[in-house]
C-alpha cells in the first residue's frame, strides 16, 4: 500500500509541475501515467526522470528570460526533490 501512496504523491507533484509548465504538458502527462503504472521498484527511476524534466523546464524558462515561470517551476522542483529525499527514492542518505 505504501508504494501506491508514494506513486500517487509523485503523480500529484508532476501534475503541479504540469500546471506551471505550458511547454511540456504532453511529456509530463506521459510521465505521470508511467509513474502511476510503475512497479514499486521503478519509482526511484521515475523520480529521477521527473527531476530531469523539471530541471530542463527550469533551464528553458531561464533561457527565455521568463522569471515568473522559472520561479513557479523551481518551487515545484524543490518540493519534488524534497519528496524524493523524504521517501528515500533518491538514494541520498
Amino acid at each position: 500500500m505504501i508504494w501506491e501512496h508514494l506513486a500517487g504523491e509523485l503523480s500529484v507533484r508532476l501534475e503541479q509541475l504540469q500546471a506551471v509548465s505550458a511547454g511540456a504538458v504532453d511529456d509530463l502527462a506521459q510521465l505521470r501515467r508511467q509513474v502511476e503504472d510503475a512497479p514499486a521498484e521503478r519509482l526511484g527511476n521515475e523520480l529521477a526522470r521527473a527531476l530531469a524534466v523539471a530541471d530542463r523546464l527550469c533551464w528553458d524558462s531561464l533561457s527565455k528570460g521568463d522569471a515568473e515561470s522559472f520561479e513557479r517551476q523551481a518551487l515545484v522542483c524543490a518540493d519534488l526533490r524534497l519528496f524524493g529525499a523524504c521517501a528515500r527514492l533518491t538514494g541520498d542518505d
